[in-house]
């Protein structure tokens, strides 16, 4: 169905959730999944999923890289164990729906999969959701995951 997909994967239980329809769609088909992160300023303390725990709103920019890596690399994990073979892992910089975009421009992927709400806080409500950004912008197919 798709040769390639991104995934973006933040560590919210919508992005757990959006790699899991991801790699059923993978699973259909010789497909390269491509998990990006992208490390951001949070506003309130956050716990992720895969268990990798808390992220403090003090955390200084290689701290969240570090735990962003971690992330990926979780992701990848949890995508190897599903049974996709072919996983390229990402951590981005930048707005996180800027990058998204042109981080599937330029690897030509034909589906974006990403949960509709991520660890954004109320700022996500007011200013328009990461998804709804991605969903209006993007040049190929984007699957949202509630």
């Amino acid at each position: 169905m798709y040769q390639s997909i991104l995934v973006p994967v933040d560590g919210s239980e919508g992005a757990k959730k959006a790699l899991d329809v991801a790699c059923q769609l993978a699973s259909q088909a010789d497909t390269t999944l491509h998990i990006l992160h992208i490390p951001e300023e949070l506003s309130h303390e956050t716990t992720l999923v895969w268990g990798i725990g808390a992220i403090a709103i003090e955390a200084s920019r290689q701290e969240r890289e570090e735990i962003g890596r971690q992330v990926v690399d979780k992701a990848a994990e949890a995508a190897r164990a599903k049974g996709i073979q072919h996983i390229e892992t990402v951590v981005g910089q930048g707005d996180p729906a800027r990058t998204i975009v042109s981080e599937a421009r330029r690897r030509g992927v034909e589906a974006i999969v990403m949960g509709s709400r991520g660890l954004s806080d109320l700022r996500g409500l007011v200013v328009g959701s990461v998804s709804h950004k991605v969903s209006h912008v993007a040049e190929c197919t984007v699957i949202t995951v509630r």
